[in-house]
Parts: C-alpha cells; sequence; structure tokens
C-alpha cells in the first residue's frame, strides 16, 4: 500500500459526519454518520450531547483513517460549526479523535467544494445548478458566462427549519405554511440565475432519491444520477407530512435518523426546484467531500 498517496476528507456537517478515503486504485470506501451536531445549537453553543455523538464518530473514523494509512487528509466544519460560541472547544476534541484539526469554511467555500465535486463525472456541468441541502445552510453554486464559480449560502436547512416551525409530525397545516413561508422567503432574497439544470447533492436529495425510486434499501448506485421531477417531489412531500417519525423512519431506504428533518428538507427542495423553474433535479452522490479531495 502507498501511504503517501492515500488520501482522506472528512466532512462534519449540521446533520451528518463523513469520511471518504481514496487510494491511487480509486474509492476505498465511503463513511456516514447521522450526528446531528446542529440539534439544540443555541447562543451558547454546540450542545454537549451533540458534540459527543459527533466526537464519537470522528474517533471511528481516525481509526479508519490510521488502518488506510492515510498521510493526506482535510476535514471541513460547515454551518452548525461556523455559528457556534463553543466552536474551538469542539474542534480541539475533533482534533484529538481525527489526528489533524477540522478547518471551519465559510459558506461560498462549501458551495465551491460541493461545485467541483458534483460536476466531475458530468459531461456538460455548465449550465449547471449545484444546490446542496445541509442540516443548517443550503448552498446554490453555478458557473457564469466567464467560467468563474460563484456561490450563494442561505440560512435555510433541515435541522435548522425542523427545530424552528416544524416540531410536530405530522405537522398541523399551520407548521407546513410556516415551513414553505419560510423557504420561500429565504429564497426571495437572493439573485439566482436561471439554468437548465439542477444537480442535487447531499442526504437530502439523495434520501428522497432513494424514497421515490422506491427501494426496499439504499442503493448507491441506483440513486447516483437518478432524476426526480418536481411532480414526484411535490408527491413525496405530501407522502412525508402525513407521517409521523417513527412511520417516517421505517421507510426501508432511509437512514432512520434522517427522520426528524426529511420533511423539511424536502420542503427545501420543492421550493428550489420552484425558484429556479426546473422541472427536474439529477441528483449526484459525488459532493462535497469529492471536491475536498480534488483539494488535496
Amino acid at each position: 500500500m502507498e501511504r503517501t498517496l492515500n488520501k482522506a476528507a472528512v466532512d462534519i456537517g449540521t446533520n451528518s459526519t463523513r469520511l471518504l478515503v481514496v487510494t491511487p486504485e480509486g474509492e476505498a470506501g465511503r463513511w456516514q454518520t447521522v450526528t446531528g451536531l446542529g440539534r439544540g445549537l443555541s447562543e451558547k453553543g454546540l450542545a454537549d450531547e451533540s458534540m459527543a455523538r459527533t466526537v464519537a464518530a470522528l474517533e471511528r473514523y481516525g481509526e479508519l483513517i490510521a488502518k488506510w494509512g492515510v498521510t493526506a487528509g482535510r476535514a471541513v466544519a460547515t454551518s452548525a460549526v461556523r455559528d457556534a460560541a463553543n466552536r474551538e472547544v469542539f474542534l480541539d476534541r475533533a482534533e484529538h479523535a481525527l489526528g489533524f484539526r477540522p478547518e471551519t469554511i465559510g459558506g461560498e467555500e462549501e458551495a465551491r467544494l460541493s461545485f467541483s465535486g458534483a460536476i466531475g463525472e458530468l459531461s456538460d456541468p455548465g449550465n449547471c445548478m449545484v444546490v446542496d441541502i445541509g442540516g443548517g445552510s443550503t448552498e446554490f453554486v453555478w458557473r457564469n458566462r466567464e467560467g468563474i464559480v460563484q456561490g450563494v449560502s442561505l440560512q435555510l436547512g433541515s435541522v435548522r427549519m425542523t427545530e424552528s416551525v416544524l416540531g410536530d409530525r405530522p405537522p398541523p397545516r399551520s407548521q407546513l405554511q410556516a415551513a414553505f413561508a419560510q423557504a420561500a422567503e429565504a429564497l426571495g432574497e437572493v439573485s439566482l440565475p436561471l439554468r437548465s439544470r439542477v444537480v442535487g447533492v447531499a442526504g437530502t436529495w439523495t434520501s428522497l432519491a432513494a424514497i421515490g425510486l422506491r427501494l426496499e434499501a439504499y442503493d448507491r448506485r441506483r440513486v447516483h444520477h437518478s432524476a426526480i421531477t418536481a411532480a414526484q417531489m411535490a408527491i413525496l412531500l405530501a407522502e412525508l407530512a402525513k407521517l409521523t417519525i417513527p412511520e417516517t423512519a421505517a421507510i426501508p431506504s432511509l437512514d432512520p435518523a434522517r427522520a426528524p428533518v426529511l420533511l423539511a428538507g424536502a420542503v427545501i427542495a420543492h421550493e428550489s426546484l420552484r425558484r429556479l423553474a426546473c422541472t427536474e433535479a439529477l441528483i449526484s452522490e459525488s459532493d462535497l467531500l469529492d471536491g475536498v479531495i480534488l483539494t488535496l
């Protein structure tokens, strides 16, 4: 094994913590844990329980990184850590778990990394809008006419929306209306160019695609580069809005830990397609992690 050539990327998100290891032969493995780092985020910072769950996942990832003999690694922390008053406390613990210190990146850099990862396999990425729905923020990123990558990061995410307006399952009409209003308000405050293709990345999009495909178990190969139409999204959203959290968790292809925030993610996905006037989204399993690997 060529130790000097093995690379690792870690994404510490508001809802999920992920690891990608690549070798000269290709992808060695991709791991994901729903840790809910942003749950309970307050003015005091990240909640102790949320940090403990995430650090436990990072400890497992540190062991995998050591096992693969990784010598080039980069970890990035996004919305929840950006917003946390106690971020340095968390980063100290994360560094001890991983063996190297994570970077807290801004929304625009997060968008650029997601874009470079998502378009890597596309033959014609020029007219794409990459939409990355996270737990604490949503990024929109595209190439302008000069070929320069531009991005917008909104304080609109599945965990943030769930905790602010979608507290019940199934939600009463007033809560669902408040969720749509929150998404519409955030999307209405930014200027976004229209593109012929939306590329959806990260767990909300991939989970919705797997459910739309009616998979009996999650299958990354079938989800990657599948498509979900705006009409299908509306149907899925209506179905999810009728379910309790345990009923959502019982969906065969869904990671049960994602059940509490999936409805909010579906609202954001639905409103993103509407705002961008796109009739469907191409789903990509390549995303920020792949973009981070490209920087190593």
